[in-house]
């Protein structure tokens, strides 16, 4: 996956804007951050459900799951974007989406998927 076709994915989610964390280029909703690509590596930045989910993945794939000392801590995992499944990136990024977003743009989705 290009990081073009990344951001696209990306701003597809309802309430989703481009915006900047910590000086970096990020993607937001309601002020909150969503996820990002690291330029240093090209990955793209996602929350997972919980730490053992993550540690899974890098156990699993290390060929396409990271992490560096900074997200150690935190359930989240880098995946490379010229290496992961897109279905899966987009399934991760949903779900976090549906945490973020307004009640109302979740219950648009769920509707539209039906």
């Amino acid at each position: 996956m290009t990081p073009k076709a990344f951001e696209t994915m990306v701003l597809g989610f309802a309430e989703t804007e481009a915006g900047t964390s910590y000086g970096k280029p990020s993607f937001k909703i309601g002020g909150k951050f969503l996820t990002r690509i690291r330029t240093d590596d090209a990955s793209a930045v996602v929350y997972v459900d919980h730490i053992d989910r993550r540690d899974m993945l890098l156990e699993v794939d290390p060929e396409v799951f990271h992490i560096t000392d900074h997200y150690r801590s935190y359930p989240i995992v880098l995946a490379r974007l010229a290496k992961v499944d897109k279905a899966w990136l987009e399934a991760a990024l949903r779900d976090r989406w549906r945490k973020l977003a307004s009640k109302a743009a979740v219950k648009a989705f769920d509707a539209k998927s039906t």
